[in-house]
């Protein structure tokens, strides 16, 4: 007896029509959500795994089309009824640019 696939549209929250770009950014998204070193030590090794797991899947598209071929026989979801939704960004913005440019203060001195 075979286990099923999990829905690795899924495990990266995309929808069935999900373009390579939505595919990335999504996989990217999560493993800076879920990462050891930025997610304070809570990351879960096999919540990671599962991650890398559908990524390797539905970024090869000849892999992907079997994947979708297989959940279509086990009598999943159909790849065009699933809605878009938004992914979570995070945007760091800096109070000051990143070069400060003052006026020119001349000094005495051997070198001048």
């Amino acid at each position: 007896m075979t286990r099923p696939a999990p829905d690795y549209y899924a495990v990266l929250q995309i929808p069935h029509g999900a373009s390579q770009q939505e595919v990335a950014r999504a996989y990217r998204a999560l493993m800076r959500r879920h990462h050891p070193d930025l997610a304070n030590g809570d990351a879960v090794p096999a919540e990671l795994q599962l991650v890398m797991q559908a990524f390797s899947v539905l970024r090869d598209p000849k892999r992907r089309a079997a994947y979708d071929r297989e959940i279509l026989r086990a009598g999943g979801p159909d790849p065009s009824a699933s809605q878009p939704h938004s992914i979570p960004v995070h945007v760091v913005r800096h109070r000051e640019p990143p070069l400060r440019v003052t006026r020119v203060r001349w000094e005495s001195g051997p070198w001048a």
